[in-house]
């Protein structure tokens, strides 16, 4: 393959990488089961022991009756860096509206922040997911802003912190410094290793995992 022919693949694989958060929400949204799923490999891993599509769709079924009803993903940035021609990742930001019944009481409407870390893979010709891990910042009723800590606000639930922060090191290194880092600005990061330079070395952190 010469330079302009995997110039063209590496777009198209973009492209197609770009596209699976967008289908995921509307599949998701629209409650369309088969649809979500087709965007995981075959295997797709679904808890311990436990793998394939089939296993997916029977998990996220059960999920998306309970908390809420109704849902709304809107899909913002999203980068994505490739590990070899058949692996990559990323992450993309996701703004989540979520109708949830309240026992006793009005129903809310909770609003939610999060991101999604992203592992992709290519099986047969075609990009997949081959791991979703969802990093929340917050969850809330719209009309109560959740200031403060704590700011997982389900109804009935008790408030939580969420994880939206947990990758990158340097959001708590920022809040624990008094002024600017001293010393030159380091080089720009190569463009496949942005992610890598910010997360330097940061261990994933452990989710309880929501279907959103």
């Amino acid at each position: 393959m010469n330079d302009i022919e995997q110039r063209i693949s590496r777009l198209e694989a973009l492209d197609e990488i770009r596209q699976l958060p967008a289908k995921y929400a509307l599949a998701l949204d629209m409650r369309d089961m088969d649809a979500m799923v087709s965007l995981f490999p075959t295997d797709v891993r679904v808890g311990k022991g436990t793998t394939g599509r089939e296993a997916l769709r029977s998990y996220m079924d059960r999920t998306l009756r309970s908390p809420f009803t109704g849902t709304s993903h809107h899909i913002g940035g999203h980068i994505i860096e490739f590990d070899d021609e058949d692996h990559a990742h990323g992450v993309v930001y996701s703004k989540n509206e979520h109708e949830t019944p309240v026992d006793g009481g009005q129903d809310e409407w909770v609003i939610m922040q999060m991101m999604y870390i992203d592992d992709y893979v290519k099986q047969d010709g075609r990009w997949y997911f081959a791991r979703r891990l969802p990093l929340y910042w917050y969850a809330t009723d719209l009309n109560k802003p959740p200031v403060g800590e704590n700011k997982m606000r389900w109804p009935g639930v008790d408030a939580a912190e969420g994880t939206f922060h947990k990758l990158f090191p340097s959001y708590e290194e920022f809040w624990n410094r008094d002024g600017a880092p001293e010393g030159p600005v380091p080089e720009p990061a190569p463009a496949d290793e942005f992610l890598t330079r910010m997360r330097r070395g940061a261990d994933v952190p452990k989710v309880k995992v929501r279907a959103d």
